[in-house]
């Protein structure tokens, strides 16, 4: 499932359970980048294991009772000397495999990998616990997954009745069942069929819409030069600025306004930002964006190289959980012909108690800063607007 069970740590924790013996990942950070650190699953008499160690140059991972190496020959990176940077090793008794990368806990971030013999898998599966070496403090654990990483992420979503076997079989879709409660919630919320931009009484909301862009004096095309300076105040760009239009209130479950309408016209981008931990359903009304991913924010001017990026186009819906797809960067592409529109709908998870208000972004300086996600305008109100400005164009083409 693409909405893992997980379990957040304490920084005291020395012992750690397992959620299910013999599978699952271990999630951390590392207060000194350079300096190595060491954890080891375990069985239940701590005679048996492996031990992992997070280097500078690479992962070294022995087996406990035989100091046996399992070495990946592509391996060639361990800790990274980057701000805002953690790591995970997962452990995944059922096909004998052990991974390890940093970032978002994924497939697509492996760094490491091993697979042992089948024999090893009932040794495998008697490891139930995670050791901490006490003296290393810099080591913080942050959290256990419940499950391994097995395959790559399926950003895109379907119902039921539109998968085919070949969907679910090349990892390119995950069924509305594969989300977490509130996942489907939100897909339910957006998925359907008239949640849509044109309808039969704006049938050219979407042209009204490029008006607006194009055309000084109107709302659209001033609002935009309005905020050249939201994400850098000191060095204005209009091409990093988009539209926030806002359906409904602020109900406090939500990272601001749950359903937020957002308008990219051609060549605009978002800064590299993440998304509060929270749940996500994004679908496509009109036009495509293209969707940079990466590990982690990384608090760096030189950044980090995205693990993935992909066009969505009109009709797609993807999502967001608080593990995963978190950190992105959306850019209509400077050769596309239309202005994309998005929608959005927010959620916080069943088990957040922190409720962190803002998305957090990285400015032009290699600098964290918060953004508060705001509303430009009522979904109302804009769309009134937009048809009297429609009515009152003087050209279109």
């Amino acid at each position: 499932m693409s909405y893992p069970k997980s379990r957040s740590l304490k920084n005291y924790d020395q012992i750690i359970d397992l959620i299910i013996p013999g599978q699952g990942v271990f999630e951390f950070s590392n207060k000194n980048t350079t300096t190595s650190c060491t954890f080891s699953f375990i069985n239940e008499s701590d005679n048996d294991g492996i031990k992992v160690s997070f280097t500078k140059d690479k992962i070294i991972v022995k087996r406990c009772s035989t100091d046996e190496e399992y070495i990946d020959p592509k391996n060639s990176s361990g800790l990274i000397d980057k701000k805002g940077s953690y790591y995970w090793f997962s452990l995944d008794s059922q096909n004998q495999r052990l991974c390890g990368g940093y970032g978002e806990a994924r497939f697509e971030n492996i760094k490491y990998i091993y697979i042992l013999p089948h024999k090893e898998k009932l040794t495998l599966e008697s490891f139930s616990k995670v050791k901490l070496n006490k003296p290393e403090l810099h080591l913080v654990p942050l959290k256990l997954l419940r499950d391994p990483i097995v395959r790559p992420t399926s950003l895109l979503i379907k119902n039921t009745d539109q998968l085919a076997m070949i969907d679910i079989a090349g990892y390119k879709y995950i069924p509305k069942a594969g989300l977490s409660s509130v996942g489907q919630k939100l897909y339910d919320c957006v998925s359907g069929s008239n949640f849509k931009l044109n309808d039969d009484k704006f049938p050219d909301f979407g042209k009204a819409i490029e008006y607006s862009i194009k055309t000084p004096g109107c709302w659209c095309h001033e609002k935009l030069k309005e905020k050249s300076t939201e994400f850098n105040p000191d060095k204005p760009n209009l091409n990093e600025t988009y539209l926030r239009i806002t359906l409904g209130k602020n109900s406090g479950e939500s990272p601001g306004i749950p359903y937020v309408m957002e308008i990219w016209p051609v060549g605009h981008f978002s800064p590299i930002h993440n998304h509060s931990s929270a749940n996500a359903i994004i679908k496509v009304l009109r036009g495509s964006i293209n969707v940079k991913m990466f590990p982690f924010l990384c608090e760096d001017k030189e950044g980090i190289t995205p693990h993935t990026i992909v066009n969505l186009n009109k009709g797609d819906i993807t999502w967001i959980s608080p593990t995963l797809n978190q950190t992105h960067q959306l850019t209509n592409l400077p050769n596309n012909k239309k202005t994309c529109v998005t929608i959005q709908c927010y959620m916080y998870d069943d088990n957040d108690t922190s409720h962190y208000d803002y998305f957090d972004y990285i400015n032009e300086d290699g600098n964290k800063k918060q953004y508060e996600p705001d509303s430009d305008m009522d979904y109302l109100e804009f769309r009134f607007l937009m048809k009297a400005e429609w009515a009152n164009k003087k050209w279109f083409k």
